[in-house]
């Protein structure tokens, strides 16, 4: 199982699983890939140094289910009864790196990890509602929208 996507996919017997085992099944595993146990990596010993990455883990989950049933009047009277129902469900985890824990024998540092796409965009958005604000302002309005 790759730690990005999750999927529940029926087993190959030809009987797919209940809706809610499946549910279950998929939380199950989406638990297991945002286990705090993965926010910090293996301590690595450089030289008199330990250091112990750090990364933030975020788990989206979504769910459906769903039945029905109906009946059906045929044309010589008879009627015919039918239903049905369904589920799915998925997932996905996310990691980044955000930290580095430096532990010497000067003392233990925390040091960040910087993500500069992410400070980019970031800084690209705020300046796009500032413009938008901006632009807003300028133009008079009026009472009937003239």
């Amino acid at each position: 199982m790759s730690p990005g996507n999750i999927t529940d996919r029926p087993a190959d017997t030809g009987t797919p699983a209940p809706p809610l085992d499946r549910v279950s099944r998929v939380m199950e595993r989406l638990l297991e890939a945002a286990d705090v146990s993965k926010v910090y990596g293996e301590p690595i010993a450089h030289g008199e140094r330990l250091l112990l990455p750090v990364a933030e883990i975020v788990a989206i989950a979504g769910f459906g289910l769903g039945s029905g049933g109906g009946v059906a009047v045929q044309r010589q009277g008879q009627k015919s009864r039918g239903s049905g129902g369904g589920g799915g469900g998925g997932g996905r985890t996310l990691a980044r790196s955000v930290a580095v824990v430096v532990a010497s024998p000067d003392g233990v540092e925390v040091k960040p990890v910087l993500d500069f796409t992410k400070i980019a965009l970031a800084a690209l958005t705020a300046a796009g509602f500032v413009m938008a604000a901006w632009k807003g302002m300028k133009r008079p309005k009026s009472f009937f929208g003239n």
